[in-house]
C-alpha cells in the first residue's frame, strides 16, 4: 500500500485481489484500499445489529451470520460474493463467534 496511507488491509482481504502465483494485487491500490475500507465499515456497522439480534431477539450466531450474508448480497448492496464472505468472517471475528461455513 501507499506510504502516504497508513491503513494496510489484512492478508485475508488482500487474498481476494491476488492472482494465484502472483504477489501483487490485480487492481490498483486505491481500489483495493477503498474496497477494504468499505468492507471493514460494513462489518463494524453489522456488529451492533448482530449483537441486538443475539441479545434481544435470541437468534443464534449462525442464523445471524447467515442473514447478514444474504443481506450483503442483496441487489441494493455494493458487495460481490468474495467481499460479502470476508465481511461476514470479519463480523464473526469481531463478535468472537465461530466463523461460518459457506457451501
Amino acid at each position: 500500500m501507499s506510504i502516504d496511507n497508513q491503513i494496510e488491509p489484512p492478508q485475508s482481504f488482500m487474498a481476494m485481489y491476488i492472482t494465484p502465483g502472483r504477489d501483487r494485487p490485480n487492481a490498483p491500490q486505491e481500489v483495493v484500499l477503498a474496497r477494504y475500507e468499505h468492507c471493514e465499515d460494513m462489518a463494524c456497522v453489522l456488529t451492533e445489529q448482530a449483537h441486538t439480534l443475539a441479545c434481544k431477539e435470541k437468534f443464534s450466531a449462525p442464523e445471524i451470520l447467515s442473514r447478514c450474508h444474504q443481506g450483503s448480497l442483496d441487489d441494493a448492496s455494493d458487495f460481490n460474493e468474495k467481499e460479502s464472505r470476508w465481511v461476514i468472517f470479519r463480523l464473526a471475528e469481531m463478535l468472537g463467534w465461530e466463523p461460518p461455513t459457506f457451501e
